[in-house]
């Protein structure tokens, strides 16, 4: 069972920066954050896989970057030019079997103002 533990939320204004980080307890696969604010549902906003591939949700393509240190079994989240609808509880996950995103931290709220 791989547990996740991110930080690095907090408020930030629109226009600013926030990096998210989520250390795993024993080294990761591909490695993804999802987003959800209530009332919505949940986003897929990045991904990446153990050979540092990267996937972005549209809405954040061009402003947030992924990227992990292996040797912390650390993924990033680097988020520029913020705007108010990427508030949300950001949740780190990784893959409990092929494919499947089965393990989840309990997430760090974001909130743009």
């Amino acid at each position: 069972h791989v547990q996740l533990v991110e930080s690095g939320g907090g408020s930030a204004q629109a226009g600013g920066s926030l990096r998210l980080s989520c250390v795993a307890s024993e080294p990761p696969y591909t490695l993804a954050w999802f987003r959800q604010d209530p009332g919505k549902e949940r986003e897929g906003v990045a991904a990446i896989s153990a050979d540092g591939t990267t996937f972005y949700a549209d809405s954040v393509k061009g402003r947030f970057s992924a990227s992990r240190d292996n040797a912390k079994n650390t993924l990033y989240l680097q988020m520029n030019s913020l705007k108010s609808e990427d508030t949300a509880l950001y949740r780190c996950t990784t893959h409990s079997v092929p494919g499947v995103f089965g393990y989840w931290g309990q997430g760090t709220q974001v909130t743009v103002s």
